[in-house]
């Protein structure tokens, strides 16, 4: 059995262009415009190109750390945002 080894370890996985994240983006605009309809088509090539030129400014992993600030998430073996002191 022949095991393959990526180029880069640290290069986040892609599907077709999109990374994961401007997948999750791409995926929810195909879900608001089926249910919406009309003009709403539009956001499906606006919101990711909008969400791509962002993610640009701002280094790798910020829109993961952005949920996290927000509190929509939690990282595994991290204290939630919402504590101030954390003594181990």
């Amino acid at each position: 059995m022949k095991y393959r080894f990526p180029q880069y370890l640290s290069l986040p996985y892609r599907v077709l262009w999109f990374e994961m994240d401007d997948l999750m983006f791409f995926l929810m605009s195909i879900v608001i415009a089926q249910s919406v309809g009309g003009w709403a088509w539009l956001g499906l090539i606006i919101i990711p190109c909008m969400c791509t030129k962002v993610k640009r400014n701002y280094p790798r992993g910020f829109t993961k750390h952005m949920l996290y600030y927000i509190g929509l998430i939690n990282f595994k073996n991290y204290p939630d945002h919402f504590i101030k002191e954390f003594v181990e």
